[in-house]
């Protein structure tokens, strides 16, 4: 991530996650939990829709497995997801949930070995997952009781797993959907899985919504569609396709920090020293999952490894192997080999 709009596009998908929790805990003053998703996925849904036929995508499904991913991200993803994300929440606060929800892709690893043929996990990934659930053990318990704090965090926790599971499983699919496209279907085939799922709940009632939609719940359902989730889905699929999913990754770090800071200021909420250790635990489990990417993201930076200076610096007859150069007329230098170390 070196250049300026890179840092810019990461800083705003921060914001525009981390600031969705906040946005989250002002509607569930008013809506029930799985209206309020559903609400918001319709309103993305829209704005996915108008996106698809303003660029003119392909948006028909046309094989077997265009369907399949439809069903596994809309189903998944999107809607167990948001589901149990927002059943969670009214548990605990923005800050807890977006802590809770940065394991996501430390139970990713373990699943992918469970679901998909040859993959491997290797000894840090697994210290890495202890650390991680350790981590959300203690955030459970930092309310003080065995009341609705574990309950949220276990309902948070299932979100993260479904999350997860969903993403491995898309991982065996070939679909022949561009993502825009699959996206839209996803996000309503979701709106629809949560509209039905609170029809069916008895303590979900949408016969008070015109009551129940204040100016502050339409403003956070305004913001949770066009900021949090179209923008902010806009803004991770150009940075997925400029930096790369590993360093992409470290905005679930980044979006509960600014999650917390937005709880406290604007709406009163408190972290618990508990509660930050159970952050540091999970972020160090994260470390863990991911060693291998991160090194080889932050070698360059320190001085370790291959860099592209040396290497752009040969001459049109030299060879340039692993950000190595081979000088092809040795007499040019007084060693035959320039590293780039």
């Amino acid at each position: 991530m070196t250049s300026q709009r890179d840092v810019f596009l990461f800083v705003a998908l921060a914001v525009a996650w981390g600031t969705a929790f906040g946005a989250v805990e002002v509607g569930l003053e008013t809506l029930p939990p799985i209206l309020f998703a559903a609400l918001r996925l319709d309103g993305a849904t829209l704005l996915f829709v108008a996106a698809v036929a303003a660029i003119g995508a392909e948006w028909r499904p046309r094989t077997r497995a265009d369907w399949v991913t439809i069903a596994v991200s809309g189903g998944l993803i999107v809607g167990g997801h948001y589901g149990l994300m927002f059943l969670g929440q009214t548990y605990v606060s923005s800050g807890v949930a977006a802590i809770v929800l940065s394991l996501t892709p430390i139970v990713t690893p373990p699943l992918a070995l469970a679901l998909l043929p040859r993959e491997r996990i290797r000894a840090p990934a697994v210290v890495g997952l202890g650390l991680g659930l350790a981590g959300v053990v203690a955030i459970a318990l930092s309310g003080g009781s065995l009341g609705g704090q574990v309950v949220g965090v276990g309902l948070l926790l299932g979100s993260s797993l479904v999350f997860a599971i969903g993403s491995v499983l898309t991982e065996r699919t070939h679909s022949t959907l561009s993502l825009l496209p699959l996206q839209t279907w996803a996000m309503g085939i979701g709106a629809v899985m949560l509209h039905a799922l609170s029809f069916a709940r008895p303590a979900e009632s949408a016969a008070g919504l015109r009551a129940a939609l204040t100016v502050e719940t339409t403003a956070a359902l305004a913001y949770l569609a066009v900021v949090s989730t179209a923008g902010g889905f806009l803004a991770y699929f150009v940075l997925l396709e400029r930096v790369g999913a590993s360093e992409l990754s470290l905005v679930n770090y980044a979006s509960p920090v600014v999650a917390a800071l937005v709880g406290w200021a604007l709406l009163g909420e408190t972290i618990t020293p508990a509660t930050i250790g159970g952050f540091a635990l999970i972020l160090a489990g994260f470390v863990l999952c991911k060693i291998d990417a991160l090194w080889r993201l932050g070698a360059p930076v320190v001085g370790y490894g291959p860099t592209r200076p040396a290497a752009a610096a040969a001459r049109a007859d030299d060879v340039v192997v692993d950000g190595n150069v081979y000088v092809a007329n040795a007499d040019r230098y007084a060693g035959s080999v320039q590293s780039a170390d």
